[in-house]
């Protein structure tokens, strides 16, 4: 199962690559008023696939389990909405006097702003035997980035309940009554919304290409891969030793989850959300390239890492076990 997993990223990465490629060569199928008409079919349609699709998947009687790991749970979330968030908007600030494209630089900040990912962080977490913990807040780019929008903010929420919250509670209902059948068949949820997310990045990228006032230098795009290495690297190692603290009150597998839930960017509602936030904008291809290049990079490091973080882990079970008192 893993290694289905982890062939359909590895197909994924190359779809996105085959997508920027595809709207490099013929952008005018995929602008605004072309024969796509992502204006409806991508701003609508798709985005609500892939939260009718969430809505199916997600599978809430499990959640209530997870309510007893409160503490780990409220860590992961401080990290994440505001500790994650508030570090890269200062880093930017220092950054912003450099030669970077500006628009890679915001892009950076809605990085920041993503909640981890259930497909790759839960993965990862479990791969090492670690617990779960799935934080979901796509408003923060409000917060840092609402002034960089062209979208009334009241339009912005109006669409988001209507492309997000409403497919995904009907989702959820649609899945009480044939959960069963979900169960028994298991149809490819992956799949299905990584094929409509590669359609999201082909117009969204369609749109930058039908653009010949924008330009992207190599420069700054290698600056922005080399500083999400180094972002991704600094926090996994930030996030173990604040959890790996004498009086921290971890398990290594608390450990585990907390240094990939709190590190990890969700692209599946990074782009949509973006595309809400900035409909029409004309830098959104280019706002979009950090989170594009942070998921393959967190895959990337967390699958090189989990052999370590699993050998970490079981030592460390084993030594607790060994100092336990017998009775």
């Amino acid at each position: 199962m893993r290694l289905l997993e982890r062939m359909r990223k590895e197909w994924f990465m190359i779809g996105i690559v085959l997508a920027i490629a595809g709207a490099k060569l013929e952008p005018s199928v995929g602008v605004n008023g072309g024969p796509l008409k992502p204006e409806i079919t991508v701003s609508y349609i798709a985005v609500a696939t892939i939260f009718f699709n969430s809505g199916l998947s997600l599978k809430t009687e499990e959640l209530t389990s997870a309510l007893v790991h409160i503490k780990l749970h409220l860590f992961i979330q401080i990290f994440t909405l505001a500790f994650f968030p508030a570090t890269i908007w200062l880093f930017l600030q220092l950054l912003s006097i450099t030669p970077i494209n500006e628009w890679l630089l915001k892009g950076l900040q809605t990085v920041g702003c993503m909640p981890p990912p259930v497909s790759s962080a839960v993965i990862l977490t479990k791969a090492v035997g670690g617990n779960e913990g799935i934080v979901i807040t796509p408003l923060l780019l409000l917060l840092f980035l609402g002034s960089s929008s062209s979208v009334p903010f009241t339009s912005i929420f109006s669409q988001l309940f209507m492309t997000v919250v409403v497919p995904l509670i009907i989702g959820q209902i649609v899945r009480r009554h044939i959960k069963d059948w979900l169960e028994r068949k298991k149809p490819p949820f992956g799949t299905i919304s990584s094929g409509v997310l590669l359609m999201i990045i082909y117009t969204t990228f369609c749109d930058t290409f039908s653009n010949p006032n924008i330009d992207l230098d190599e420069f700054s795009l290698i600056l922005i891969l080399v500083i999400i290495f180094s972002i991704q690297l600094s926090f996994m190692l930030l996030t173990f030793i604040f959890s790996t603290r004498d009086n921290s009150g971890f398990t290594p597998a608390d450990t585990v989850a907390i240094i990939f839930c709190s590190t990890h960017k969700s692209l599946t509602l990074g782009i949509p959300m973006l595309k809400i936030v900035f409909a029409g904008h004309e830098r959104l291809s280019l706002i979009s390239v950090p989170l594009l290049i942070y998921h393959p990079v967190q895959i990337l490091l967390g699958s090189v890492l989990v052999p370590t973080i699993k050998s970490w882990m079981v030592s460390r079970q084993k030594g607790v076990k060994l100092t336990r008192p017998t009775v």
